[in-house]
């Protein structure tokens, strides 16, 4: 059962409805003009979640996903094609951790069931990184942290400004 969904949780077409509701809730809640400013704190926080974890850190730490590492070629399971991008931090994780905090902290109130539904989505996709062979346990939990303080971080500015 694992080797079927876990890939698929990883992909970011199969959470497009998912996606689609966050923009229609927030606007449908927030109305037009504070909703368009919070969803683009959202982008704010992946893109700079993204341009972290995969220019600044992976670049410079370059540590070999294990699916690329021939020390480990007879215990890892390639469920997916594994790709030649570095390990560490998962970008993934970071991500969707980025989404997860920042739209936990925005809704709060409005939305308190957010929490668990948010984390435990980005728990799933960091854990089917480890499943699918790309990633290392430490990668999903450096890309974890990274994505929620910087999640954190975009919130707490544009609360800082007034525009949450």
């Amino acid at each position: 059962m694992f080797d079927a969904l876990l890939p698929l949780l990883r992909n970011r077409l199969f959470w497009a409805p998912l996606y689609v509701f966050v923009v229609a809730f927030t606007l449908e809640n927030f109305g037009l003009r504070k909703g368009w400013i919070m969803l683009a704190g959202l982008l704010l926080a992946v893109g700079l979640s993204d341009f972290t974890s995969s220019t600044l850190i992976k670049k410079n730490v370059q540590r070999l996903r294990p699916c690329n590492d021939i020390r480990l070629e007879a215990t890892v399971v390639e469920r997916i094609p594994c790709g030649s991008g570095y390990s560490f931090t998962s970008s993934h994780a970071a991500n969707h951790f980025a989404v997860a905090v920042y739209l936990v902290a925005v809704l709060g109130v409005a939305a308190p069931w957010a929490g668990r539904i948010f984390l435990t989505w980005a728990t799933l996709v960091a854990f089917s990184q480890i499943y699918v062979g790309v990633h290392f346990p430490f990668d999903v939990l450096g890309g974890g942290i990274l994505g929620s303080v910087i999640g954190w971080w975009v919130y707490r500015a544009f609360k800082g400004v007034g525009w949450v």
